[in-house]
């Protein structure tokens, strides 16, 4: 019998252990995503990415019965809440929705104050949208086309202001770009967001503006603020009066968008991002966002994670060009 009370407690504990140890595996098999996904946004609320980040994940947490957190981590174009996500677990629950800016410009034009390279830190997850921007005007400037518009900076060159969201953001680049092919001057009033961007125009306080389909649409639609061209090639479904800037000869075959993309801190484990990209493009595809989306000036457009670095391989590679001529330098 003196052996009997050990040999009970040591086979209890055996047990034990076997079924902790089996618990233990079971929370570190958890399917993903066990817990609410935070996806940060890099810009204010009320902006283009915002809008597109809360269309896009409200149908992705429906379709992976998970929440998606959008948290607005806004400054220095776009490059804070980039950082944070660069130095954030791998883990599949911190993620990027971000466009050009702070991806493949401010790498490019602040090389030694960005800390990070996005395309070596972070990992590309999917490509979700595209859309051009539009050049916009305040209502009372004196140019009813394109071509006016252009005669105008020409008889008065270095008078007009554009205002963009910040030294060395796709806006900014964007204006460069045109400035080059259209060999105009024009000065650059730089601001913190977009959304100021567009007040200050529809007040008349600034003459012009690159800005995103999606924030300037409605401006555009109420008469607050003049449209001169979109940056597409042909026009664009969600503003069929807006010509397009190709349609003037300085700009033919003028072709530029912006992208709305999502990534993950590098290393993060290849099946948690093939799990994204997958869900991400089903979302897409269901006709009720896509409408959604399209009624926002915004394309879907779908690239798994090789297609998608691939696109923002080449994109740096033509940014390099402008940001070079123009001499677009923040530091």
């Amino acid at each position: 019998m003196s052996l009997a009370v050990p040999s009970f407690f040591h086979r209890a504990a055996v047990a034990a252990a076997v079924v902790l140890a089996g618990a233990s595996a079971g929370a570190q098999t958890a399917p993903y995503p066990s817990r609410p996904i935070t996806v940060v946004v890099p810009f204010s609320a009320g902006g283009s990415v915002d809008a597109a980040a809360r269309l896009v994940f409200q149908k992705a947490g429906e379709r992976m019965k998970q929440t998606f957190v959008i948290e607005n981590v806004a400054g220095a174009a776009g490059t804070i809440g980039t950082h944070r996500v660069v130095r954030a677990p791998a883990d599949g629950y911190t993620l990027l929705f971000a466009v050009a800016s702070p991806i493949n410009v401010a790498p490019l034009v602040s090389p030694t104050l960005v800390k990070y390279d996005a395309l070596r830190d972070l990992a590309p997850v999917s490509l979700v949208a595209t859309s051009p921007f539009v050049l916009v005007g305040n209502p009372k400037l004196k140019a009813a086309n394109t071509a006016e518009l252009l005669q105008l900076a020409k008889q008065q060159p270095g008078k007009l202001s554009y205002g963009t969201d910040g030294v060395g953001t796709s806006m900014h680049v964007t204006v460069e770009l045109i400035k080059q092919r259209a060999a105009i001057d024009v000065m650059h009033v730089p601001y913190r967001s977009g959304p100021q961007v567009l007040t200050e125009l529809s007040s008349g306080l600034l003459d012009l503006a690159v800005m995103p389909i999606t924030l300037a649409q409605p401006f555009i639609k109420d008469g607050k603020v003049k449209a001169f061209g979109v940056t597409s090639k042909q026009r664009w479904p969600s503003l069929p009066d807006t010509p397009a800037l190709a349609e003037v000869p300085a700009f033919k075959d003028l072709d530029v968008a912006s992208w709305y993309g999502l990534f993950a801190p590098a290393q993060t484990d290849p099946a948690i991002i093939d799990r994204l990209s997958r869900e991400l493009a089903a979302a897409i595809a269901d006709p009720e966002l896509r409408r959604r989306m399209e009624d926002a000036g915004l394309k879907p457009t779908s690239q798994n994670a090789p297609q998608f670095a691939e696109t923002l391989k080449k994109e740096r590679e033509a940014l390099a060009a402008v940001i070079s001529a123009a001499g677009i330098k923040t530091e």
